[in-house]
């Protein structure tokens, strides 16, 4: 994903829109999908979706989905000394392991509607390397006064 929006913000002057989809509790195979392209090279295929104004697809089931547009090229977070002007001159080579991390800045422009989502519906999130949910949390009324 780094890639295509590094590719598309450097090749065009205009701003370069994206969709962000906020997956349900229920939708942790469609996260593998879309986190392993060698296994699924084309994860769209028989995703059951809907596109936004500027065509981009807004996945059915999802709690909800930003439209976003990218502000700035990124920022190579293995380098943070660069980012405040304290370090050598220019942005030092990634030696590590693995990929190196990036920061993108996108400014949302609307909040989409996610067909098929419904109330009470939880996001997935990925924490220690495993798919979870949030707890729902007790409102004021529901509990009792501490005497």
């Amino acid at each position: 994903m780094a890639t295509s929006l590094t590719s598309a913000h450097s090749s065009t002057s205009l701003y370069s829109h994206m969709v962000i989809n906020i997956l349900s509790e229920h939708q942790a195979h469609t996260a593998m999908r879309f986190s392993r392209a060698d296994l699924y090279p084309e994860p769209f295929v028989s995703l059951p979706h809907s596109l936004t104004e500027e065509g981009l697809p807004v996945l059915e089931g999802a709690v909800g989905a930003m439209s976003c547009r990218l502000v700035a090229a990124s920022w190579p977070l293995h380098d943070l000394e660069s980012l405040t002007g304290e370090g050598k001159d220019g942005a030092s080579e990634w030696k590590g392991e693995g990929v190196a991390s990036e920061l993108f800045i996108a400014q949302v422009i609307r909040v989409e509607h996610a067909p098929g989502s419904g109330d009470g519906v939880r996001p997935l999130l990925y924490h220690r390397r495993g798919y979870v949910t949030t707890c729902g949390i007790e409102s004021q009324s529901d509990t009792k006064p501490l005497s």
